[in-house]
């Protein structure tokens, strides 16, 4: 998977006018080391209740393999707790695009 975003990555750059930013959704980017292949880190959490009501696998199976979120956000360049609505969402991600193509 790392190699196909690379590639796509590469295929980007190339383009003739290449987008200022690319994003790509890695749900184990710290737990796999791939967080020194991105420029900026955004991450988006939730309290537990919120992300256990979200999910499909059994948070007990999840959890145990995941960095504590509080690490994830220290580490991170942007973070964002997604427990209100879509709109203020859309703003937190328009405001991240705006800071990273200025």
């Amino acid at each position: 998977m790392a190699q196909e975003y690379l590639h796509w990555r590469e295929q980007l750059g190339r383009l003739p006018n290449p987008p200022k930013v690319c994003v790509t959704e890695v749900p184990l980017l710290y737990e796999v080391g791939g967080d020194e292949r991105f420029d900026k880190v955004v991450v988006i959490t939730a309290p537990p209740e919120i992300r256990a009501e979200r999910s499909q696998m059994a948070g007990e199976l999840r959890e145990g393999r995941l960095l504590p979120e509080e690490e994830k956000a220290e580490r991170a360049d942007f973070v964002y707790v997604n427990d209100g609505s879509l709109e203020e969402l859309d703003a937190f991600v328009a405001d991240v695009t705006r800071k990273l193509t200025a």
